[in-house]
């Protein structure tokens, strides 16, 4: 990260604004008030919740054989959850907070009976001439693939007309050689690993 980044001003959206399935923390006093409230309330606890005739076991045995053979399916929000929160490596601010990642540029076909699926996210640059294209949309490809399952097939992309040479780092992102030249480079693992500390 230099002193001095080359885009010093970049469009900022606050972490509030984004787009998220994960719940926000609520502040202490609402906290406060559902706890008075959970205990202020008398309410007669049912001696049948812990009975143990209400369910055979093996039918505990038999949901816990069903959750294994059902497939989570993943959509555009959840990857967006991921992905927005990687820290930028020139900015102290993350890719969502700088547009660099948006919902509506990420794209997910997760059909349930396919042998696998696919993702496609397409990054936006702060600047037409971002050096860091390249870092950045390995942090995005690294993300996903330790974070996904074994499934997916992940395609991170510059976004078309946002980057003067995006065809190179296009070709750059999804050359698998390339990528694994690139992880194998220390000091670019750190900057990667630096990147993806702020991921929840």
């Amino acid at each position: 990260m230099s002193a001095d980044p080359l885009n010093a001003n970049p469009t900022i959206l606050s972490a509030s604004d984004l787009p998220t399935r994960r719940r926000r923390r609520p502040s202490s006093h609402a906290n406060a008030d559902a706890f008075s409230a959970l205990f202020s309330t008398s309410t007669a606890v049912s001696s049948y919740s812990s009975d143990p005739f209400t369910t055979s076991p093996s039918s505990a045995l038999d949901s816990d054989s069903e959750d294994d053979a059902i497939v989570d399916h993943i959509d555009e929000q959840e990857i967006y959850d991921l992905i927005s929160s990687i820290s930028d490596p020139e900015h102290p601010l993350s890719l969502g907070e700088l547009a660099v990642v948006n919902l509506p540029d990420i794209d997910v076909h997760d059909a349930p009976n396919a042998p696998f699926s696919t993702v496609l996210v397409e990054i936006t640059p702060t600047i037409t001439h971002c050096s860091l294209a390249t870092v950045i949309g390995l942090g995005v490809r690294v993300r996903l693939e330790q974070a996904l399952p074994p499934r997916f097939r992940v395609d991170v992309r510059i976004k078309e007309g946002t980057h003067s040479t995006a065809d190179q780092v296009n070709k750059q992102l999804n050359d698998k050689e390339r990528v694994a030249a690139a992880l194998e480079n220390g000091t670019l693992m750190g900057v990667l690993n630096k990147m993806l500390e702020t991921c929840k």
